[in-house]
């Protein structure tokens, strides 16, 4: 189990970076001999990245629901992310999926890629385990200019939108 890390941090990058959030979805739970494959497939692919650091990959959350899995992960440029998917266990897996499952319905995948500018984001954790940007970046104490969300994006603490203390 990964260790608390009592207190509050934000998490912080350098340079740009991608967010690359990929999934399945068990559309027919009884096609075990459809969906069950894919989802296997997902472990030697996160394997083969975490052994191969210089291909641009950083780090992985897996998230569990009922229907499926989600893993966010986190990268150096889209352009080593794209040079990946096209070779390697991917381009041998996406084969696979294409042939045994196709468009039929069984199984649905998805994925969302994000290009991160410096600034352009913001995380904070308290008593947390190291996760998502936290285990991907670096993680420094969330006080003054880390310490609300809006300084964490570069601004200050006075909003523009309207209080009912600020009522202008």
């Amino acid at each position: 189990m990964a260790k608390v890390m009592p207190g509050r941090f934000a998490a912080e990058m350098e340079g740009p970076f991608v967010v690359f959030i990929i999934g399945m979805r068990i559309n027919r739970l009884f096609a075990l001999h459809k969906w069950i494959p894919v989802a296997s497939a997902m472990g030697p692919m996160i394997k083969e990245l975490y052994q191969n650091p210089e291909i641009g990959f950083i780090s992985t959350e897996f998230l569990l629901n009922w229907r499926g899995i989600t893993l966010i992960q986190y990268w150096r440029t889209y352009e080593q992310l794209e040079t990946y998917a096209r070779g390697g266990t991917h381009l041998t897996t996406w084969k696979k999926f294409n042939t045994s499952v196709g468009t039929d319905g069984t199984v649905g995948i998805y994925h969302e890629t994000y290009r991160v500018q410096p600034e352009q984001y913001e995380a904070v954790y308290v008593n947390m385990p190291k996760s998502g940007l936290a285990k991907a970046g670096v993680i420094v104490p969330a006080v003054g200019t880390r310490e609300t969300s809006r300084r964490r994006m570069g601004g200050d603490n006075n909003p523009a939108v309207p209080t009912p203390t600020n009522p202008e």
